[in-house]
């Protein structure tokens, strides 16, 4: 029963954290958004792509096809459009899940509990996380697309070590309100598995409440990340 109960804690968040990165499409370019331009850089060179279509390709200015013209237009668009929404999206969904296990804490353990404090590290660390892949910068946005592998085995590392504190907590902050009140139960024991069970359960019922949520948010992030994969394929077999 205690291992589900911090499983639960550690997968909300974990989920949330992570939802951006669960797709099947491996980008494998670095992408970096400024207000006039648009730079891709890795697999295919460096590609740099102005917002009405001009292309240099590895420094040199390419002369291109109508066609190839809007595709980049089309394709600088809609980086502007997808980064921003993933970023919001992992953002709000992790403040989201932060706020709803807090009131959870709250009401089961107290606004005293030292499990909200590793909640609010463990928030803050996750997303550090997450900006080594989507890095927020003065002139807009960086997308760093080796960094995945590295972050998604930084944030399992993260909540397994936040997992063993938030148990131990758990225990202890009910095993002493059980104490407290020893004289009005017979079997205390009892009465705090009791109680780590409706822990357990409410971190359950708050999960329910924001899969579908996660689910569609992930399934769109994978859409849209499919959808500029294959606009930047599209776009390098036009070039000259």
């Amino acid at each position: 029963m205690l291992r589900k109960t911090g499983a639960a804690l550690a997968m909300l968040m974990a989920m949330q954290a992570n939802a951006a990165y669960n797709c099947n499409v491996e980008p494998k370019d670095d992408i970096f958004i400024s207000p006039q331009t648009v730079k891709i850089a890795g697999a295919s060179g460096e590609l740099v792509i102005a917002k009405n279509g001009d292309v240099t390709r590895n420094g040199k200015a390419l002369t291109l096809s109508s066609t190839a013209r809007q595709q980049a237009v089309s394709y600088q668009e809609n980086i502007r459009t997808t980064l921003p929404y993933v970023n919001d999206g992992v953002r709000s969904r992790l403040t989201v899940a932060q706020s709803s296990l807090d009131g959870i804490i709250v009401k089961q353990l107290g606004t005293e509990s030292n499990v909200r404090k590793r909640l609010t590290t463990l928030s803050s660390d996750l997303t550090k996380e997450m900006e080594k892949v989507l890095e927020p910068r003065a002139e807009g946005l960086a997308f760093h697309h080796q960094a995945i592998t590295q972050v998604e085995a930084n944030g399992r590392t993260l909540l397994n070590s936040t997992l063993g504190g938030v148990l131990q907590d758990s225990i202890n902050e009910l095993g002493a309100k059980q104490l407290a009140g020893v004289a009005k139960s017979d079997n205390p024991l009892q009465a705090l598995l009791g109680n780590l069970g409706g822990l357990q359960q409410d971190i359950q019922n708050e999960w329910k409440k924001q899969e579908k949520d996660f689910d569609r948010f992930g399934n769109e992030a994978c859409g849209k990340v499919t959808l500029l994969e294959q606009q930047r394929t599209d776009l390098l077999k036009a070039l000259p």
